[in-house]
């Protein structure tokens, strides 16, 4: 593996950087100081110009290549934290209670401002490159907000590239999917409307508990019963919220989850399945259950030849044999996802040597892997932007 040289110099800043972001976690359209820290190294860095602001606490800079030229090309990275209490144990732990970098966004973060300082020195391409640090990634619409308030008419792109770090992997390793390569997703909250009672005389309630316990075994059916085996469906309930004493049967329960999908026609069905599944539940115990369901993330879709062109750069860092393209699908999220609806482009996942699995409150991200992303990050604008020295 070899990282690009001037990258490599300073990468020993790309880890104090991180790390105080990584002791300074905050959620989505709250990241205030992190994105003041952005705009602040970028424009000691020299880029052209540093726009805060977009999308809330959105960041986007602006860098030029020697060469001229009219070609943009965009990289995005994320910058917001999870509601985690962190339990990783590091000597830079999480200092705001329940926030933690438990996806490693701090290392996205990070690494694009690696890329930022190599590019704003170097400038070795053609175009422009748009470096976009989104809010707000984990569920709550930051690229959307982003795109709703004009990031590709300010600033437009033909191309734009993203990565994501990979726990449990070989460190450094590069891995594309072609096609849809990440689940969409919907999220979903389900309220049963009992009739509470005292604990002592149940029959004189319409116990919510009891039907919202059977909903949830219920809702599995939608994956094991409707769903066609060779389309993958993930219906997770993640929270189940009811009561708050020992000697009271309460007026309701709710529920809440998610649905991952790539097919358009399998959350459709499965949408639709829970719906009425609540309505038949809702009628045999005789309660009102109210369903609301919402997507958050599209089917993260690559394209196919700039997928080729991401893992031929990827491999000038990290060498052929660690850049790989994969049909291997994952079923979580990401909500590049929505700036790929719009602009062709591509995501990858860098391997590390980190063993904890994502959104664990016990995950650290490797700071080994910082120049290597960074790297990647400055290879396709200086590919995809080639100079001509015609």
């Amino acid at each position: 593996m070899s990282v690009l040289p001037k990258i490599e110099d300073f990468a020993a800043e790309l880890t104090a950087i991180r790390q105080d972001l990584h002791a300074h976690p905050e959620l989505g359209f709250e990241e205030t100081r992190t994105s003041g820290i952005v705009a602040e190294q970028l424009r000691a860095y020299g880029v052209d110009e540093v726009h805060e602001g977009l999308g809330g606490t959105g960041v986007v800079a602006i860098i030029k290549g020697q060469g001229g030229g009219n070609r943009r090309i965009g990289l995005r990275a994320d910058m917001d934290a999870l509601p985690i209490i962190e339990a990783s144990g590091v000597s830079f732990a999480s200092t705001n209670p329940g926030k933690m970098h438990a996806c490693g966004h701090d290392g996205h973060t990070t690494m694009l401002l690696g890329a930022a300082r190599y590019l704003a020195e170097t400038r070795d391409f053609d175009g422009t490159a748009v470096l976009i640090f989104q809010p707000a990634e984990e569920g709550l619409g930051g690229a959307r907000r982003m795109i709703e308030e004009g990031l590709f008419e300010q600033f437009p792109v033909d191309e734009i590239y993203g990565m994501h770090n990979s726990p449990n992997g070989e460190s450094g390793r590069v891995e594309i999917t072609p096609g849809p390569a990440m689940a969409g997703a919907s999220f979903f909250d389900i309220t049963v409307s009992g009739t509470g009672s005292h604990a002592a005389m149940p029959h004189q309630s319409k116990d919510p508990i009891v039907i919202a316990t059977a909903l949830v075994q219920q809702l599995q059916s939608v994956v094991s019963r409707n769903t066609p085996p060779t389309k993958p469906l993930v219906l997770s309930v993640t929270k189940f919220n009811s009561g708050s004493a020992y000697n009271v049967v309460p007026d309701s329960a709710s529920i809440a989850g998610t649905i991952r999908y790539f097919h358009a026609d399998v959350i459709e069905m499965a949408e639709a399945r829970m719906k009425e599944l609540c309505a038949g539940m809702a009628a045999a115990y005789g309660v009102e259950i109210e369903v609301s369901l919402r997507n958050v993330f599209d089917v993260l879709q690559n394209d196919p030849e700039l997928s080729q062109a991401y893992i031929e750069a990827a491999a000038d860092i990290v060498g052929p044999d660690m850049a790989v393209i994969t049909e291997d699908q994952a079923t979580g999220s990401e909500d590049f996802a929505d700036m790929l609806q719009v602009v062709p482009g591509a995501y990858c996942r860098v391997g590390h040597a980190g063993t904890v699995p994502l959104h664990n409150p016990a995950f650290v991200l490797d700071d080994a892997i910082l120049p290597v992303g960074a790297s990647v990050y400055a290879r396709i604008i200086e590919t995809r932007l080639k100079r001509n020295l015609a």
